[in-house]
């Protein structure tokens, strides 16, 4: 079933040059203004520019955009553990008709990308919920977009998220604490 679902999405690739960049995009650049957009929208929600002594409202919130941010690179150290641990291939190691659209080596389970992402998705969404549901469309869209590149299965992206959101569960149960 994960190989019917991986066919199915990977044979939306190499159909259009434009669709493959976009893809390309997604999987490689399109996370990092993801991050960028976290950050942003972290400093400007709570008007911290904005404030007459914007340092000092930036100490108050700290632990907020540390809490995101840790949690997204904690998820990513787990998920980079977890992968010399378990040896999934990538799907282009297993199946001999797939050609990724992008270079990748290592384990494929759980996908790093996906676990920093619902990590941080997750944090945001504990903290403001509106936010949250929109990250978790962007975790969602950049998943699929390594599927669909052809260096993920689907149950590696699954793997990824389940971490990530548990990683950020735990550290908000933590913080509460």
């Amino acid at each position: 079933m994960n190989n019917q679902f991986f066919l199915f999405f990977y044979n939306l690739a190499h159909q259009s040059q434009i669709f493959d960049k976009i893809i390309i995009f997604t999987a490689v650049y399109f996370p990092y203004v993801v991050i960028i957009l976290a950050g942003l929208f972290l400093l400007f929600h709570h008007e911290i520019f904005q404030a007459e002594n914007p340092f000092q409202i930036f100490l108050q919130k700290k632990k907020e955009i540390f809490l995101v941010f840790f949690s997204g690179i904690f998820a990513w150290i787990l998920a980079y553990i977890l992968k010399f641990l378990i040896h999934m291939p990538r799907p282009f190691d297993i199946l001999p008709q797939v050609y990724p659209l992008l270079p990748e080596n290592g384990y494929a389970f759980p996908s790093g990308h996906a676990t920093f992402f619902m990590a941080l998705t997750f944090s945001l969404f504990f903290l403001h919920r509106k936010a949250g549901y929109i990250f978790m469309f962007f975790a969602l869209f950049i998943g699929i977009a390594r599927i669909i590149a052809g260096v993920h299965f689907p149950v590696d992206i699954l793997g990824g998220f389940v971490l990530g959101a548990l990683v950020a569960y735990f550290l908000k149960i933590y913080r509460m604490k």
